[in-house]
C-alpha cells in the first residue's frame, strides 16, 4: 500500500487536507468575514509587496480583502528596488484618517537588495515603535501579521517578545519562503549547513513564544519543518492558496500564440519561474537535452526574469545548444492576461522547483486547464494528484521525468482527461474562504488578547480593593491616637513608608538594562547573521559582475 507522502494519495486525501482548516481552531462560517474585524487596526509587514511573485501575490489578495471589508490594515515593506511592477492595492480609503488615526497607510522602509533576487532586500534596523509612529500614529495596532517573515518579520517578533506581556500585540505568521532551502541551495558547503542550522535556530526561538498566536503553512513539506523545530502544533493552520479562476482560464487559449511558437504542430512545454538557481533549471534543462536526444518535437516555453541580468544569462546558458535550435524560448517577464495565455496555450507546465512551499505556478496552470509534471518535494506534492491532475516524480529521477513528459505526448486522451480534473480542482480553491479563514485567525487572536487583558486588570482592582481592606484593617502609622502597636509592627510600618534603599534603586535599573540588553544581544544576533550573509552576497555580486566583464570581452 502506498505511503501517505507518496504521489499515490488518494483524491479524498488530498481534499480533506486543502481544508483541513476549517476544522482547526474555533468553527467559523468561513463563507462569511467577521464583522467585529472591521475597524481593527491590523500591522502587516512583508518582505516584498511589488514585484511580481506568489507571495507578494497573495499578500496584496489578502490586503484587498481585508480592506474590502473595513479592517484598518498598515502595509510595511522594504523599498522595491526593481521600479517595475509595483502592486497598487485596489481598495483605497476616503479619508485620510478618522480620530487621528490614518486608514491603510503604506510605508516603505530602507534595506539592501539581495544581488540574486533584487525583489528581496535585507531591512536595516528598524524599531517596532517607529512603525507604530509611522502608521497608525503611534497607536498600537489590535494585531500584528508578518507575510513570509525573514529580516523585517524577525526584527518584528524579536522586539514583540521583550514587551511587558500586557504590552505584547498578538502575532500571525505567514510561513511562504522556505529561506532555509534557498540557503542550501545558494551557499557553498560547509557554508550552506551552517546557515540552514541557523535560520531554523532563529524561526524555532522566535515562532515558540506566545505572542505568535498562529502560524500558517502551505504544505505538510512546511509543517514537518516547523515541527522539527519544536513549534506547538496547536499554533499551526494549513492555509492554501487560492487562484483567480477568471484570469487563469482554458478558454484563455490562444491559437495564434500556438502557431508561432509550434508553427509545425510541436508539442508546447512551459514553465513559469523567477529565472534563478533555486527554482530548478539545471534540472529542467538536462530534461530539455534528454528530449531532444530521444527525438521529441517540441517547444520549452520559459516565461519569467531576474532583475539581476548575470543571474539570468547565467541560468539561459544552460539551454544554448536549445536556444539555437529554436526549442527553447525565453518570454521574459508576463504578467496579467498575456501570462494567462502562456498557461492555457500550452500542452503540458514542467515545474522543476523543489524550494517551493506552496507552488502557486503550479495551481495557476492547473486553473488553465493544463496538466502538471512536477518533482514530488515541497509544496507542489499537495497540490498535484498524482495520476489525475498531473504526475509527481521523485526530485532526482530524470529519466522518470522524461517519461511522464513522454507518456502525456503519446496520449492525448490521457492529457485532456487531466486538464479537465486540473480545472475542476482548482476551482475548489477559492481566495474568499481562504482570506476569510485569515481573518477568522486574527479576529480570534484579538479576542483572546482582550479577555486576558480585562482579566488582569479585573485581578488587578481585585488585588486593590484586598489591599486597601489591609490597610482599613491595618493603617499601619495612622492608627488613631492612643491604638497600641507591637515594636515590630511599628518598625514594619515605617520601612513600608520609607523611600526605596540605593542598592533596591540600583536593583531595578539592572532589571531595566537586563531587558534592554536581551532585546539588544538578539538585534545583535540576527543584525550579525545578516550581516554575514550580505558580505557573502556582495562577493556573489562582485564575482557575477567580473563574469559578466570576461564574457563581454
Amino acid at each position: 500500500m502506498a505511503s501517505k507522502d507518496s504521489p499515490s494519495v488518494t483524491m479524498v486525501e488530498n481534499t480533506a487536507a486543502a481544508f483541513s482548516a476549517v476544522t482547526q481552531g474555533p468553527l467559523h462560517d468561513l463563507s462569511k468575514f467577521p464583522e467585529r474585524l472591521r475597524g481593527k487596526r491590523i500591522l502587516l509587514c512583508t518582505e516584498s509587496f511589488g514585484p511580481v511573485n506568489g507571495v507578494s501575490r497573495t499578500t496584496l489578495m489578502l490586503v484587498n480583502h481585508l480592506r474590502a471589508h473595513g479592517a484598518n490594515v498598515a502595509v510595511v515593506a522594504p523599498h522595491n528596488h526593481t521600479k517595475v511592477n509595483t502592486f497598487v492595492p485596489t481598495v483605497v480609503s476616503e479619508s485620510p484618517s478618522i480620530d487621528d488615526v490614518p486608514l491603510n497607510p503604506e510605508i516603505r522602509i530602507h534595506g539592501y537588495p539581495l544581488p540574486f533576487n533584487p525583489e528581496l532586500s535585507i531591512v536595516y534596523p528598524v524599531r517596532l515603535s517607529a512603525l507604530y509612529a509611522r502608521t497608525f500614529n503611534g497607536h498600537k495596532p489590535d494585531l500584528i501579521y508578518l507575510a513570509s517573515p525573514a529580516s523585517l518579520g524577525f526584527q518584528v517578533m524579536l522586539q514583540v517578545r521583550q514587551q511587558p506581556a500586557e504590552n505584547q500585540i498578538p502575532v500571525l505568521a505567514n510561513f511562504q519562503t522556505d529561506l532555509s532551502g534557498y540557503c542550501a541551495i545558494l551557499f557553498p558547503a560547509p557554508f550552506s549547513d551552517f546557515a540552514v542550522y541557523c535560520f531554523a535556530q532563529v524561526e524555532g526561538f522566535l515562532f515558540r513564544h506566545p505572542s505568535v498566536q498562529t502560524i500558517f503553512y502551505p504544505s505538510r513539506f512546511v509543517r514537518r519543518y516547523l515541527e522539527k523545530n519544536r513549534v506547538a502544533p496547536e499554533k499551526m493552520q494549513l492555509l492554501r492558496r487560492g487562484v483567480n479562476t477568471e484570469m487563469f482560464n482554458p478558454t484563455r487559449r490562444n491559437e495564434m500564440l500556438r502557431q508561432t511558437l509550434a508553427p509545425s504542430g510541436e508539442i508546447i512545454l512551459v514553465c513559469v519561474a523567477r529565472i534563478a538557481g533555486e527554482k530548478g533549471f539545471n534540472f529542467l534543462a538536462d530534461v530539455a537535452t534528454e528530449l531532444d536526444r530521444r527525438g521529441l518535437a517540441f517547444k520549452l516555453y520559459i516565461v519569467g526574469g531576474n532583475r539581476n541580468t548575470a543571474v539570468e544569462d547565467e541560468v539561459k546558458a544552460l539551454f544554448s545548444d536549445l536556444v539555437q535550435k529554436g526549442k527553447v524560448i525565453f518570454a521574459g517577464f508576463q504578467v496579467g492576461e498575456t501570462l494567462a495565455e502562456s498557461y492555457a496555450s500550452a500542452d503540458m507546465f514542467l515545474h522543476c522547483s523543489i524550494t517551493e512551499t506552496f507552488g502557486l505556478v503550479v495551481l495557476e496552470s492547473m486553473a488553465s486547464g493544463v496538466p502538471v509534471i512536477a518533482r514530488d518535494e515541497g509544496g507542489p506534492s499537495d497540490i498535484v494528484d498524482h495520476g489525475a491532475t498531473g504526475f509527481l516524480v521523485p526530485p532526482a529521477d530524470l529519466e522518470g521525468f522524461v517519461n511522464k513528459v513522454l507518456l502525456l505526448v503519446g496520449d492525448t486522451d490521457l492529457r485532456w482527461k487531466m486538464a479537465s480534473e486540473a480545472r475542476r480542482q482548482a476551482c475548489e480553491a477559492t481566495w474568499d474562504k481562504i482570506n476569510n479563514t485569515v481573518a477568522w485567525r486574527m479576529l480570534d487572536a484579538i479576542d483572546k488578547r482582550e479577555a486576558a487583558l480585562d482579566e488582569a486588570q479585573f485581578e488587578e482592582l481585585a488585588e486593590e480593593d484586598e489591599q486597601e481592606s489591609a490597610r482599613e484593617r491595618e493603617p499601619l502609622l495612622g492608627y488613631p491616637s492612643g491604638t497600641k502597636l507591637t515594636t515590630a509592627e511599628m518598625v514594619a510600618a515605617q520601612k513600608k513608608l520609607e523611600p526605596p534603599s540605593s542598592w533596591q534603586t540600583w536593583a531595578q535599573s539592572i532589571d531595566t538594562s537586563l531587558v534592554d540588553a536581551r532585546l539588544t544581544a538578539g538585534l545583535g544576533i540576527i543584525l550579525g547573521f545578516w550581516g554575514i550573509v550580505g558580505v557573502y552576497l556582495i562577493f556573489i555580486k562582485a564575482a557575477l559582475y567580473l563574469k559578466g566583464r570576461v564574457r563581454v570581452m
